[in-house]
């Protein structure tokens, strides 16, 4: 059950119908962490406005949604966690790409480092070692790429946070989380 209420798209007023109305066009649908930040219109802008300026970014479609299954992940959003394997497998990834980046993994070693970089801002909640920061540049990453890294671990984070919050209900096919790898004992990163 949600905690927080997911606003009617076809009932609200004001500037969160006119958020819901650009996310209607945009995707077809309004999704229910879209109706949960609707409570807030300033959140809801931030989040579409971050997520737009993120979307020119240096990183493509696939390894963001990357990001962002490894992130639900460590931080056991079934919500994202749904919604972005959802989203990644409509942008063809494969089944195993999908799943290798609920892990942190992946066959390519760019967005391998990518995803364990991702996975250690999570778990080290920002606080890098060296060693981190090294096995990036190691494979290849920018300063820039690391911060744009950070950016949407961060996105991601907030999007986790909400959902946990409201206790959102997930509208898209739910994937089952493994438990355990959001905790400071967490040896899988």
């Amino acid at each position: 059950m949600n905690r927080i209420a997911h606003l009617d798209p076809q009932t609200t007023t004001g500037p969160a119908k006119a958020l819901f109305e650009g996310v209607q066009g945009k995707l077809g649908v309004v999704p229910n962490l879209i109706r949960v930040l609707g409570n807030a219109p300033a959140a809801l802008q931030g989040y579409l406005s971050f997520n737009a300026a993120l979307a020119d970014g240096s990183l493509s479609p696939k390894v963001r949604e990357l990001i962002a299954i490894a992130v639900a992940e460590a931080n056991q959003c079934a919500y994202c966690l749904s919604a972005h394997t959802f989203i990644g497998g409509k942008l063809g990834l494969a089944q195993q790409d999908l799943a290798d980046a609920r892990q942190a993994n992946a066959t390519d070693n760019r967005t391998d480092a990518i995803l364990k970089l991702a996975r250690h801002i999570v778990v080290q909640r920002g606080e890098l070692g060296a060693t981190e920061l090294e096995q990036a540049r190691t494979a290849g990453l920018t300063d820039g790429e690391v911060i744009e890294t950070a950016a949407h671990v961060a996105l991601n984070i907030f999007s986790n946070y909400v959902n946990h919050i409201a206790s959102t209900v997930i509208d898209f096919p739910e994937i089952t989380l493994t438990h355990g790898c959001a905790a400071s004992s967490c040896a899988c990163g």
